[in-house]
């Protein structure tokens, strides 16, 4: 009884140890140039001789955010352009605007990449679940393969419509 008992741990055990092992995912990672291509590019339609000279002609911050917004410029400032920048007398806010909004043009890009990636998934989920779907619908005689066999047969009843049965 200890013999076939142990016999049977002994398979068990080999029968586990030649399972396959849990598949690691694969994780799509973007590219350089791929993150270059979906990252927009600075427009800087008010250029920044136009907002230093804004800030010397006495415009306050908030109206020189205004008028970033209204041309829709972006910026990639360096630091050692915010610095310039900034001594030039360009005020803080508008530095922070500056790089707030191009972080942001930056996070609404890549976002705008993950969701067209998840869209392009699910579709390819949905396709391969309709199917398999429409390949479960089938059924498989062994006579007559995959589709019409000719043991599904309707009889009349007095009723509505048809009944099938199968079989002879």
């Amino acid at each position: 009884m200890r013999a076939g008992s142990g016999i049977i741990f002994c398979v068990l055990l080999l029968q586990a140890c030649v399972s396959n092992p849990a598949v690691t995912p694969q994780i799509q990672r973007i590219s350089p140039e791929e993150l270059e291509r979906i990252t927009p590019k600075p427009t800087p339609n008010l250029t920044l001789d136009d907002i230093v000279r804004l800030t010397k002609n006495g415009t306050s911050p908030d109206q020189i955010i205004a008028e970033i917004k209204a041309s829709n410029s972006g910026y990639d400032l360096s630091p050692s352009q915010a610095v310039d920048l900034s001594k030039q007398g360009v005020d803080g806010k508008v530095l922070d605007y500056m790089h707030s909004s191009r972080q942001a043009a930056i996070r609404d890009g890549c976002a705008d990449e993950i969701n067209k990636r998840e869209k392009a998934h699910t579709d390819d989920q949905e396709r391969l679940r309709r199917e398999y779907e429409w390949r479960a619908r089938q059924y498989y005689d062994p006579f007559w393969g995959y589709g019409y066999s000719p043991y599904w047969q309707p009889y009349p009843y007095y009723g509505f419509g048809f009944r099938y049965y199968r079989g002879w």
